[in-house]
């Protein structure tokens, strides 16, 4: 995250980038805010690096925002939308694909498109529209995965990818960077289908800092977009 942290100012030198996270890790979202505000910043956009409106983006960072916006009048904090999906991410996806060997023209190829996974299903449901999308306009079969929260899981997606007569498999990697669920989603896919291919998450390439950019200034100018 601090890399494509670092990306998004090459790419846009004037504003002043900061990272913070939710949970686990420093600085959170509350003292990096506060921070802000002591140097003299009044008004902060906040861009969550999130692909979904899963629990995070819907209850966790408005509630962080909140709790810091009211001690803190002074200070005016605009939240963006989240960063998926969109166009240009997929197209991230399917380069990681391709890098890490997978033949998208191949009919005898399994894709999985494995995402974290949520309990709020429209989130679910925008990851398997993608891989609709995916599966519609190639050759390769694709299914949608989860990693947690939700059905199905990458053995039950190969077990669907296998009745359509696909023997090759790959996995797509809906994430941003590596971690305990991208790694799990690894594990599993070894398990279910020795010798596929696990494309890595989606990390620093320069699109997808362009898309950070692209949500920062919908929120400054008060664009709503739709999924």
């Amino acid at each position: 995250m601090r890399a494509l942290a670092e990306v998004v100012r090459t790419r846009s030198p004037g504003p002043d980038v900061r990272v913070a996270f939710l949970d686990l890790s420093e600085p959170s979202v509350g003292d990096a805010l506060a921070g802000l505000h002591a140097e003299g910043h009044r008004h902060v956009v906040a861009v969550p690096l999130l692909l979904g409106h899963a629990y995070h983006a819907r209850v966790d960072l408005p509630a962080l925002v909140d709790e810091v916006t009211t001690r803190l009048p002074r200070l005016s904090v605009t939240v963006s939308d989240v960063l998926g999906p969109d166009p240009l991410l997929e197209d991230v996806a399917l380069d990681r694909l391709a890098d890490a060997g997978a033949d998208l023209s191949d009919p005898g190829l399994g894709v999985v498109l494995a995402a974290v996974g949520s309990s709020h299903a429209p989130a679910n449901e925008v990851v398997a529209r993608i891989a609709r999308g995916w599966d519609g306009r190639r050759p390769a079969r694709v299914a949608a995965a989860f990693a947690s929260a939700a059905r199905p899981d990458v053995p039950a997606a190969i077990a669907k990818l296998r009745v359509h007569g696909t023997r090759r498999f790959a996995v797509a990697s809906w994430f941003f960077a590596p971690g305990l669920l991208p790694d799990r989603i690894g594990e599993l896919t070894a398990e279910a289908a020795p010798g596929a291919v696990v494309a890595a998450p989606l990390g620093t390439d320069p699109r997808v800092a362009a898309v950070v950019l692209d949500r920062y200034a919908d929120a400054l100018t008060g664009a709503v977009r739709t999924a």
